[in-house]
């Protein structure tokens, strides 16, 4: 199964697997705009909504009572299940097809093959919501030239998915001013007409408010860390090994593992973990903290530099497999198959990989240990946004139009145990895919044409539900729970925030510094200097920016 809080994400790439950019919307505070507050110039998209405004547009918020999880969510984590129910047992969450027949286009990242149209998900998942989609799929490595291009144009389609690591450049300013206003069909009570989007939490809808309108129909997530730690538990119980608790104790792991005579090394990158091992600030806008009433950038911290030096110290000692520093193939798949010890990747990968290789071998086994201190013990870790993913509506759709993609969305946001649900995940029984001892199977039909697509549209609350692989749901659920004890919110946690269009760039050098600076290419004395022009380049002024944000809307973590 596939969890529907961890989507597919493209390559190593930061903005593959973060919101790195700012986010839209207009702030008000006590009923005077933000813009006022910040200096009374710029876009009237810059800032947040808080307060009273923010509370006004919100859908209500009524909870499902369809299916109970086997691992009720705890500390930002999924729900859990490890049972699939017979078709017969599951409930239905859409009594009344909402869907008046209307047609409509929607633009979706994808990775992988796109199924040819009138494939039989697509039809069944269209005649049950009664709508009919016309896919505008985009491979997602470069979904973001194709998104920025189709909203520059004239030609915008009905509905566009826009994941939260592509709001970058323009695209923020446009999600405000080409996308309908929701609030009409869903704020407060108006969200009762579709319960599967009414029981969507409250956080999610927050982080969809752009240019001060309820726009985006989001895609909730889990708050816990995302970037998971993995290793062979197998193969360290054969020899022995314990997980490591601490930066020198991975670092003398991987002295000890280490044989590239062998073909084998002891990790791929690290640099993803680093940043949760050495409690680094988020990305943008989640990267300020208040020091002594001064607000203090990522970038400026001990703990950004000192992940660096770790993270170069193990590519320097020859720890990390070529493939890495190079960029090419898959880490993951080396470590399945034996060659890579340790790498850090999206949680979502425990499942994948325990999927393919228990097909030909029933004792693998792979596990993320969990994040420790540098020194060992309890890590600092920071909480993840509510959402990250929304499905936009055109400014230019008709109402019928807006309805009909609603009437989809609530469908799609069917919770586990239903039998919307089912079909959006499995697609058809007997066609898609089996059930048999609470097992359920995809065939080969089924992984061809039943990709992710129809949930971007809109998704419940997060869970994860593997009943082929129990112990993996058990596993992942726990391992959410446990970094979730050691999470807390960094400043404006939750908010919608768009930086002024003339920072829009300020960070853009500091991802490929970093990859230059891991590698040993570049010195972290470069950083410093790269951080010092990132100050007089525009970063005190940016910090005077958010300081008065923080001063006029407060902050949401608090």
């Amino acid at each position: 199964m596939t969890p529907n809080s961890l989507s597919p994400r493209p390559g190593p790439s930061r903005r593959g697997f973060l919101a790195s950019s700012g986010l839209a919307a207009l702030a008000m505070a006590g009923g005077a705009p933000l813009l006022t507050a910040c200096g009374g110039s710029g876009s009237h998209n810059e800032g947040t909504t808080t307060g009273k405004k923010l509370k006004d547009l919100l859908p209500a918020y009524v909870a499902s009572d369809v299916g109970t999880p086997d691992i009720p969510a705890g500390n930002g984590s999924a729900a859990g299940y490890t049972k699939a129910l017979p078709a017969d047992r599951l409930k239905v969450s859409v009594p009344e097809r909402l869907g008046k027949g209307g047609r409509f286009t929607v633009m979706a990242p994808i990775w992988g093959n796109v199924p040819k149209r009138g494939n039989p998900y697509w039809t069944a998942m269209d005649k049950a919501a009664g709508v009919h989609v016309t896919w505008q799929n985009q491979q997602g490595d470069t979904y973001g030239q194709k998104l920025g291009a189709v909203l520059a144009s004239s030609r915008v389609p009905d509905a566009v998915v826009v994941p939260g690591w592509e709001l970058t450049g323009k695209i923020p300013s446009a999600v405000a001013h080409k996308f309908a206003d929701l609030g009409p069909y869903l704020s407060g009570d108006k969200v009762k007409e579709y319960p599967n989007l009414a029981a969507i939490p409250t956080g999610a809808w927050q982080r969809s408010v752009f240019g001060g309108k309820l726009r985006g129909l989001p895609m909730p997530s889990a708050t816990t860390v995302n970037i998971a730690p993995f290793y062979r538990t197998d193969l360290f119980e054969k020899e022995g090994l314990e997980a490591p608790a601490s930066a020198q104790e991975f670092y003398d792991l991987c002295k000890e593992l280490n044989a590239p005579r062998s073909r084998v090394w002891a990790c791929g990158d690290m640099t993803w973990a680093a940043w949760n091992i050495f409690g680094v600030l988020p990305e943008k806008p989640y990267y300020w903290k208040l020091v002594g009433g001064k607000l203090v950038n990522r970038y400026e911290t001990d703990e950004y530099l000192e992940a660096l030096e770790w993270s170069r110290k193990l590519y320097a000692a020859g720890f990390v497999h070529p493939d890495a520093k190079a960029e090419t193939g898959s880490i993951g798949d080396l470590c399945a198959a034996g060659k890579v010890w340790m790498y850090c990747q999206d949680l979502s990968d425990w499942y994948g990989k325990a999927a393919v290789q228990r097909v030909d071998d029933k004792k693998f086994r792979m596990e993320a240990f969990d994040y420790f201190a540098p020194g060992g013990g309890a890590p600092s870790l920071f909480a993840r946004p509510p959402a990250d993913i929304w499905t936009f509506i055109s400014e230019k759709a008709e109402e019928k139009t807006v309805r009909d993609i609603l009437a989809l969305a609530n469908f799609t946001a069917a919770p586990y145990g239903s039998k919307e649900q089912r079909l959006r995940m499995y697609g058809v029984e007997g066609v898609h895919h089996t059930i048999e001892d609470g097992v359920l199977t995809k065939n080969g039909k089924g992984n061809n044409e039943v990709f992710s697509t129809y949930e971007y549209l809109a998704s419940p609350a997060p869970f994860v539900a593997y009943a082929d692989l129990p112990d993996v749901t058990k596993g992942m659920v726990g391992w959410q729970q446990r970094q979730g004890a050691h999470t807390k919110k960094p400043l404006f946690h939750g908010m919608m925030i768009i930086e002024p269009n003339r920072y829009t760039e300020l960070n853009a050098e500091f991802e490929d510094l970093e990859k230059d600076v891991v590698r040993g290419r570049k010195k972290v004395s470069d950083v410093r200097r790269a951080v010092a022009d990132w100050r007089s380049g525009g970063g005190d002024k940016l910090r005077d920016w958010y300081k008065k944000l923080l001063d006029t809307s407060g902050d949401a973590a608090s």
